[in-house]
Order: structure tokens, then sequence, then C-alpha cells
């Protein structure tokens, strides 16, 4: 009897979603059939990420004119800049399937066996959140992504003993929002790592421009930079504004998402000119009234605001260090004077002659 139990009931998971905040990056479970239909089915059709894009077309091209399997990727970056959408693209590309779970989704060993033995040559599996795998569910990982093979235990006690099993040549595409928890023998066993970076404003406007094609919704050109102005330079952010500017326009307006139309929208849903909403604006007042602005520990700013600290460092936090509206010291989080007149606090004068 195989120890061993090959189960499927987890596969094709998606994303956790850990909030309900309209820019939150991470994907909402009744958002994904919408999203399906905005995602590119292309790599032409990918906007940004060029130099990503480039090494991926050079390699599926040689793996093509070999006619083997892609070298094994890592797919890094905070959420909604594109992951799961490029390795859908990269399946598409290369004429396969693909398989999708996630990282704490395979709960027992015999949840990613049970996946791995039955990868067809040639076959994608996207495992969302790779960091997130128990240590022994990604041992088995090692021997089946170096040498397509699967070790499995018959028997139990002093009369077990292990078999490897052949596996057909897949291809492994990992996405991770926090690279330094994978370990280094996982890491080095991706033959290609990339790193998606933030959009920038005039690629956020053109996947607007397309999205809003697609949804056949007019806009106007000042509507687009408004909206990737407080995109938090994140596609998916972009899309979710996007589809709740054209609920307004269609309950109050003509259809078209104009000036006046879009500026009332982000009134109503409390984003500001700088893309800040109720939590971002909490969490650097909390800093500003109750700790002076800091610097102040990560773990007591969660507790003063009620987040966890995973959100705050992996969804609120980066935002805020690019706009300049936080910074990072040895002895903690601390709001700059930019925080401070944005949210109409006078500045200390100890900050405003540094």
């Amino acid at each position: 009897m195989l120890f061993l139990s090959f189960t499927y009931n987890r596969l094709n998971m998606s994303e956790e979603t850990q909030t309900d905040r309209l820019i939150e990056p991470r994907a909402e479970k009744d958002e994904v059939v919408l999203d399906l239909t905005l995602r590119p089915q292309h790599l032409s059709d990918f906007v940004g990420q060029e130099q990503l894009k480039q090494n991926l077309i050079i390699s599926i091209q040689a793996a093509k004119k070999r006619d083997e399997p892609l070298e094994h990727i890592l797919l890094s970056g905070n959420p909604g800049l594109g992951k799961t959408t490029l390795a859908s693209i990269i399946a598409r590309e290369m004429g396969t399937s693909i398989k999708i779970t996630s990282g704490p989704a395979l709960e027992k060993v015999g949840d990613l066996a049970a996946i791995l033995s039955n990868l067809q040559t040639g076959e994608i599996l996207f495992i969302d959140e790779i960091h997130r795998m128990n240590k022994s569910i990604e041992e088995i990982l090692y021997p089946a992504l170096e040498d397509y093979s699967l070790d499995i235990i018959l028997g139990k006690g002093p009369a077990a003993r292990s078999i490897r099993l052949p596996l057909n040549h897949f291809t492994l595409i990992g996405a991770t929002t926090k690279l330094g928890m994978i370990s280094n023998p996982l890491r080095d066993r991706f033959g290609h790592a990339y790193h998606l970076n933030f959009y920038e404003p005039g690629e956020i406007e053109k996947i607007i421009l397309r999205n809003a094609g697609i949804l056949s919704v007019p806009i106007d050109d000042e509507s687009m930079k408004l909206i990737s102005s407080r995109a938090r330079r994140t596609p998916r952010i972009a899309n979710r504004l996007l589809k709740r500017i054209r609920d307004v326009a269609e309950v109050e307006g003509t259809g078209k998402i104009d000036k006046k139309i879009t500026q009332r929208s982000f009134g109503m849903l409390g984003i500001d000119e700088y893309g800040l909403d109720e939590t971002d604006r909490r969490i650097l007042t909390t800093m500003i009234e109750k700790f002076s602005g800091g610097p102040v520990g990560l773990n007591t700013i969660a507790a003063a605001c009620a987040e966890e600290m995973d959100a705050i460092e992996t969804i609120y936090e980066p935002f805020l260090l690019q706009i300049g509206f936080l910074e990072r010291t040895p002895r903690g989080r601390k709001a700059t004077p930019l925080a401070y007149t944005h949210l109409g606090f006078p500045v200390p004068k100890a900050q405003t002659l540094l």
C-alpha cells in the first residue's frame, strides 16, 4: 500500500484574499471570471515588463525549436503585477495546457504527488505563493524538478522501502510575493528567475485603454490619466477602478467615463489624488498622532491599526515607500514630511530641518 495518498481536491485554487479593499492588489474570487476576459492572451498583448518579455520570447522560441519543454520558471513581484497572467500566456505560447494550484492548498505530500504523477510531457504546473509550501512538500519537488522523478515509500516501519517513479518532462512556474522566503535549494532548481516591476503611468494608461475597449465603455484621455495616477502602478487595481467607475457612469451618467464621472467616483470610493484609501491614511495618521510620526515598529503599527503585519508589509507599505510617505529606519517605520503635509498635520521642526 502506498504511504502517500494521491488527492486532487485542492487543484486549481486561486490566490488567497486577505481584505476587501478596493485597491487591494490581490484578486477577489468574484473577479476571476471577468478578469479572464481582460487578461492578455499573448506576449504581444502584454503591456510593460519589456526586458522580461524579451527573455521569455527567446526562451520559448528556443524550446519550441528544440521540441523541448521550457526550463522551470520563478516569477516574483508584488500582487497584481501579472504573474498568473504570464504563466497562462507562457502555456498558450508553448501550445500546452496549464494546471494551477497554490502553496497553501498543498496540505499533504500526496496532494503534490498526485498532480506531478498526472502531468503530461510539456505540460505546465503553476504554483502560486510557492513560498508558503510546507517544507516536507517542498522536498518532494527537488527530484521532480531536477531528475523528473518521484520518490515514494512503500510500507511502514522497518519493512518500508523507497522506490523512484519516473515523471513526464514538465515545466514548473512558481510565483511568489516574497522571494526571500524561498529556500536556496528550491530557488536553485529554477532555470529562469524573473522579477516583475511596478508599471509606469504610461503603461497603466495603455492597459486601461485596452480594457475599456474590451468592456465596451468609452473613456476620455483625462479620465485615463486620473485612473492611472491612482492605480498604485498596478494593473489589477487599474482594472478594478475602471470597472467601478464604469458602474457609476452607467447609473449616474450616459455610460461614458469622463473627467466629471471619474472624479465623482473617486470621491465616493474615498481614494485621493495619490491613490491612498482610508486604510493607508489610517496607518499614516496613527503613526503621526500616536507615535509622533515614528520611528515605530511594524508589530506596533499593526496592533494600533488592527491590521495584520504581513498585510501592512506586503500590501500597504511598498506603495507608501514609493511615493515618499513612509521611510524605513533601523529603529522602525517613520512618516515623512510629505505624509504630514498631505494629511494636514504640521511638519515637526526636526523633520523640516532634514
